[in-house]
C-alpha cells in the first residue's frame, strides 16, 4: 500500500505574485544584506496588506449578505454595521500602505546604486 501524501501542495513561483515581485526587487537592488531584509519586510507588508484587504471585502461582502437576503429589522441592521475589527483591519491597512511607502522609497535609493546590468 502506498504511503498517504499528506504534504501540501508547494505553490509554484508563478502561482505566488508576491514572492515573484520579491525576487524580481531583490534582483533590481544591491547584493547587500540590508537589501534583503528590505525585501522580506516589504514581502511581508504586501501579504499582511492583501490579507487586510481580504477581511475587509468579507465584511462588505457580508454586509451586501444582510440587506439583499437577510430581514431587515434595526437590530439587524445595526448588528451588520457594528464590526470593530473592521476599523481595526483599515487602521492597519493605513499603516501597511505608510510601511510600503517608506520601504519603495529604501528601495528606490538602493536601485539608484546598483548597476543597470542587474536590475531586470
Amino acid at each position: 500500500m502506498p504511503p498517504l501524501a499528506l504534504a501540501a501542495p508547494v505553490l509554484s513561483r508563478q502561482a505566488d505574485p508576491v514572492r515573484v515581485a520579491a525576487e524580481r526587487l531583490a534582483r533590481a537592488l544591491p547584493a547587500r544584506t540590508d537589501a534583503a531584509v528590505l525585501v522580506d519586510l516589504l514581502e511581508d507588508d504586501l501579504r499582511e496588506g492583501l490579507d487586510a484587504l481580504g477581511d475587509v471585502e468579507a465584511h462588505f461582502s457580508d454586509l451586501l449578505g444582510t440587506l439583499r437576503t437577510g430581514p431587515l429589522t434595526p437590530v439587524n441592521l445595526v448588528n451588520a454595521g457594528d464590526d470593530p475589527r473592521i476599523i481595526e483591519r483599515l487602521d492597519y491597512l493605513q499603516h501597511l500602505v505608510l510601511q510600503l511607502r517608506k520601504r519603495l522609497a529604501q528601495a528606490a535609493a538602493m536601485a539608484r546604486q546598483t548597476p543597470p546590468s542587474r536590475a531586470r
